[in-house]
């Protein structure tokens, strides 16, 4: 699609002037105007400063609207306004404050009863006009010719509603809004009562008026929704008859299409249907009286939601907990799985091996503390028997390679002690160390080469006396099985 080379902007615009006034003029001059500009007009006898407001097509269908025709009375626009128009403009605009008290105390003096509201001076400073407004008609000749007399400018009058004062005036509405008749609103309607009583609105006059005196513009807005409402709830214009009595309608509430009706001398109201009222008006039209307004419907009783909701959350938790405690006790019951291939094949083994293993921790537990015995020993023989220094080099060199074991196998022995521990599981170990040779001691500290063959034992050296030597000394620690067992292939020196 190609873009209008040749379109032409449409040329009248829409001009607004103080307190709202609105009127057209065409930009003869082909203006380059924007909305807020301040341009000067055309106005009879003079010219005056207004602000372009609204311009382009809209200007076609808002004159439309107002049924205005687009012919030669509309008045041009001269240019736009400069800083010393505007300056001047300005001047003007600080007369008319003055103006008005002026000439409210010239109406005072003459006793008129007529409410003069606003003064609008014209930019070139040739024309007052002046707004009122009156109940009734007021001969003014005497006051133009004091008002002429005293500002030295033509005098015009011009009366206005109270809905057009109010809207010159401004002003925040009930709503918390500024004024329709001040922002928008320029067709004033008439507005009943008959509005209110459609909108079923209490008839309260401080209630339904706005800051003019009259009733609200708005309460037409709304209208046309209502009288669509009401076209399903049926007109009762006399009370319905029922068994207990004659019920009268008090309220009616359209959108929901509910009826409120109550008897004499009971305070409560009895929502209705507006179906059921239909109903009643038909069988009343028979003379027949119903025997209730409503009819009573036995519904079975239902468990209130969030009582269900918490008691079902609830039962939700209790079967929680109760299946973990059940996995707790069948954990504890049930061994593990290798264990459990042990104990069912034999389980009278099982007490065989922990009756072994009792002595056995006997003799280790004679083995760790040594010292007590030979301390008894020491005081009943009263000497001190010890072992030549070569036999204790060689078992110091022992101990010390013993303990230089790599890192894997220790690892490896305690994780078979814990296996031990859990369920005697280590018998077959046991048995494989039991069936070893003992390793035979290394002389001078030196791990023999794969080629060497390996050395005797030392035999071990009496005393000169012909008695026989001691035994060396353990080189304990002060923790000496932690994560490890005592190596069961070591020969037991205590014997």
């Amino acid at each position: 699609m190609e873009i209008p080379v040749s379109f032409e902007e449409f040329d009248i615009v829409e001009i607004r002037f103080k307190g709202g006034r609105k009127d057209f003029y065409r930009n003869t001059n082909r203006l380059d105007l924007t909305t807020g500009d301040a341009v000067v007009v055309d106005v009879p006898n003079g010219h005056h400063i207004g602000f372009v407001s609204l311009k382009g097509e809209l200007v076609r269908l808002q004159m439309l609207k107002k049924k205005v025709d687009n012919n030669e009375e509309i008045r041009s626009i001269y240019r736009i306004a400069t800083e010393q128009d505007m300056e001047k403009f300005n001047e003007v605009r600080d007369l008319e404050g003055g103006a008005m008290y002026r000439s409210r105390e010239i109406i005072q003096q003459l006793s008129l009863r007529m409410k003069l509201s606003d003064v609008e001076y014209q930019a070139d400073r040739s024309k007052a006009t002046f707004y009122y407004s009156a109940d009734d008609r007021v001969d003014f000749r005497d006051l133009i010719k004091k008002l002429a007399e005293e500002f030295k400018v033509r005098i015009e009058m011009r009366q206005i509603s109270l809905r057009h004062e109010a809207g010159r005036l401004g002003g925040i509405g009930s709503c918390g809004r500024e004024l329709c008749c001040s922002t928008w609103l320029t067709d004033f309607k008439s507005v009943s009562t008959t509005a209110a009583r459609y909108q079923n609105l209490s008839l309260n006059p401080s209630k339904l008026s706005g800051q003019c005196g009259r009733l609200k513009c708005c309460l037409n807005y709304e209208l046309e929704t209502y009288m669509e409402a009401l076209k399903d709830i049926p007109t009762v214009n006399r009370p319905l008859q029922t068994k207990n009595g004659d019920a009268f309608l008090q309220k009616t509430d359209i959108f929901k299409k509910m009826m409120w009706f109550g008897f004499k001398g009971d305070n409560n109201w009895y929502p209705v249907p507006v179906e059921r009222v239909q109903e009643i008006l038909e069988q009343n039209a028979k003379g027949i009286a119903v025997e209730s307004l409503t009819i009573v419907v036995e519904e079975e009783p239902k468990q209130n939601e969030f009582v269900a909701q918490v008691e079902g959350s609830l039962e939700r938790l209790d079967d929680k907990y109760n299946k973990a405690k059940k996995k707790k006790k069948k954990k504890k019951k049930n061994p593990q799985a290798g264990d459990v291939a042990v104990s069912e094949a034999a389980p009278a083994q099982v007490k065989e091996r922990r009756s072994e293993m009792e002595p056995r921790e006997g003799e280790q537990r004679r083995n760790r503390n040594p010292r007590p015995d030979n301390r008894n020993r020491n005081r009943e023989g009263g000497q001190e028997n010890r072992e030549p220094r070569g036999e204790r080099g060689d078992r110091g060199n022992r101990e010390q390679r013993e303990g230089n074991r790599p890192e894997a196998e220790n690892r490896e022995r305690s994780n078979r002690d814990r296996r031990d521990r859990e369920g005697g599981r280590g018998e077959r170990e046991n048995r494989d160390r039991q069936n070893r040779e003992p390793r035979a001691p290394r002389e001078g500290g030196n791990r023999p080469t794969a080629n060497a063959a390996p050395a005797a034992p030392a035999a071990p050296q009496g005393n000169a006396e012909g008695q026989p030597a001691q035994q060396p000394k353990k080189n304990r620690s002060r923790k000496p099985f932690r994560n490890r067992k005592p190596d069961q292939n070591k020969p037991d020196t205590n014997v």
